[in-house]
């Protein structure tokens, strides 16, 4: 187990050129670039990805509305216990971050009563909602295809189908990161918005408007600033996907500055299976040299590690396989 510092890490950055994807080049040079960026840094940028313009920009006025509204009216979609309306608390465990937020499951059932109290139309928001859902799902299943075709997994279609199950667990989340004073933020280091974690799914598709804040790390610790780009999308790798590989793939660890100047917003599709699937490498990627790292388990068992641990701790550790060698006598 990793036990997180309650200081943010200060390992220094380093300016990298994040590995850009178009998903309009030939196939095979397609699929072998999207796993080597998925090997080498866990994220990347996707152009040329399809998602009409405008299924993007209205899903930002509808975020932009709601967070306008005065205090009191979106404490009404509140608190996030987990879904809805949440704002500095981060999960149950006492983390904390300069945001506010909307977390939504994307099941249409839920989408339709969770906007009744985050909409002055609510038919117009979910509409919104869910035209840029099922964008960002369709982004992820030609993402995840690409992959099993560069691994070579026998079914190409197994994991994107999971993600299409109508039993999916997969989540929005909508970022809204003030401009903070940065008199106040001298201190502490209080400029992280959102503090250094991994996604625990599958696949994020990440969205932002033009404000910078993001940050990745690299496999050996160092963070690297993500330019912003509002036409585009960014692709991240999730803890289910480092376990599907057998650890050939590692979930990205990332964190979220606020910005002194400016309010960023960023949007996330967390592609997720259903809560019962069980997660354990593809047999693919485990042979005798190479044996399983981890454990099987269900997802509802990983989502439920994952909320009782803080932000940054390494919740993989809980279901790694331990090796008994050398026990013979």
């Amino acid at each position: 187990m990793v036990v997180p510092s309650p200081m943010i890490r200060t390992k220094k950055t380093k300016a990298v050129g994040i590995p850009t994807i178009d998903l309009s080049m030939e196939r095979s040079e397609l699929r072998e670039q999207v796993v080597k960026a998925c090997e080498e840094y866990g994220f990347f940028k996707v152009v040329n990805h399809g998602v009409p313009k405008e299924v993007i920009t209205r899903m930002e006025e509808e975020g932009a509305e709601f967070f306008a509204k005065p205090t009191s009216e979106k404490l009404q979609a509140g608190p996030a216990t987990p879904f809805g309306y949440g704002c500095r608390n981060i999960g149950p465990n006492g983390d904390m971050g300069n945001l506010e937020y909307l977390l939504l499951h994307t099941n249409p059932v839920c989408i339709s009563e969770r906007s009744k109290t985050i909409a002055n139309n609510p038919t117009k928001f979910s509409c919104a909602l869910n035209d840029y859902i099922g964008a960002a799902k369709e982004l992820v299943c030609e993402i995840v295809e690409l992959v099993a075709e560069g691994l070579w997994v026998p079914d190409k279609f197994s994991l994107s189908n999971l993600i299409k199950d109508v039993q999916g667990d997969s989540l929005l989340r909508i970022n809204h990161y003030p401009p903070l004073n940065p008199k106040i933020n001298d201190n502490n280091n209080n400029n992280i918005g959102f503090g250094e974690h991994s996604d625990p799914q599958i696949l994020t598709i990440l969205w932002s408007n033009d404000v910078g804040g993001l940050q990745i790390s690299t496999h050996d610790g160092l963070w690297i600033p993500v330019p912003p780009d509002p036409n585009e999308f960014f692709v991240m790798v999730g803890d289910v996907f480092q376990v599907l590989t057998n650890g050939r793939f590692r979930s990205v660890r990332h964190r979220a500055l606020t910005n002194t100047m400016k309010t960023r917003m960023s949007m996330m599709y967390f592609a997720a299976p259903p809560l019962n699937w069980w997660i354990e490498p593809l047999p693919k990627m485990v042979t005798a040299q190479n044996p399983s790292v981890y454990k099987p388990f269900t997802w509802a068992q990983y989502k439920k590690a994952a909320y009782s641990l803080k932000l940054g701790d390494s919740r993989l550790d809980l279901f790694k396989v331990q090796h008994q060698q050398h026990d013979s006598s």
